[in-house]
């Protein structure tokens, strides 16, 4: 989810030349489809989704110009690839950093709709400060 919602807010700013990935930290789920209850969100938000699960590779971090992790246990497992990919120049955070709360995101997927809506939201918020922030680095 967080990987369309980011992008969707991108784009809302005009924003074209961004390129948004998603990947896991653990094996899990490598190929499959989002959850049906994140596509039934972004469907009700216009917000379009299409994805296929995937794990980190060391080539993420010499990629990609920032790496965000959604919690505290995926942003560890991040920073160990780190020490391990060779011309590393990916800035790894926890994206919750981008506001005051701090707050990582929680998994909903063992919640109800409800879990991935708080989530959308969160994921909306984050996005705005994320994208607040690379703005300014640019200016």
């Amino acid at each position: 989810m967080g990987e369309a919602v980011l992008r969707n807010e991108a784009l809302k700013r005009g924003i074209t030349d961004i390129h948004v990935d998603s990947a896991g930290t653990a094996a899990a789920h490598i190929g499959e489809d989002p959850d049906e209850r994140t596509v039934e969100v972004c469907g009700m938000k216009d917000v379009p989704i299409s994805h296929s699960a995937r794990q980190v590779r060391a080539s993420d971090f010499t990629s990609f110009d920032y790496i965000l992790a959604a919690d505290g246990s995926n942003l560890r497992a991040l920073e160990r690839h780190v020490g391990h990919s060779e011309g590393s120049k990916a800035t790894v955070k926890l994206w919750g950093s981008y506001l005051p709360d701090n707050k990582p995101i929680p998994d909903p997927y063992y919640g109800g709709l409800d879990g991935f809506k708080n989530v959308y939201e969160q994921c909306v918020k984050l996005s705005n400060a994320f994208l607040d922030e690379i703005a300014g680095k640019k200016n």
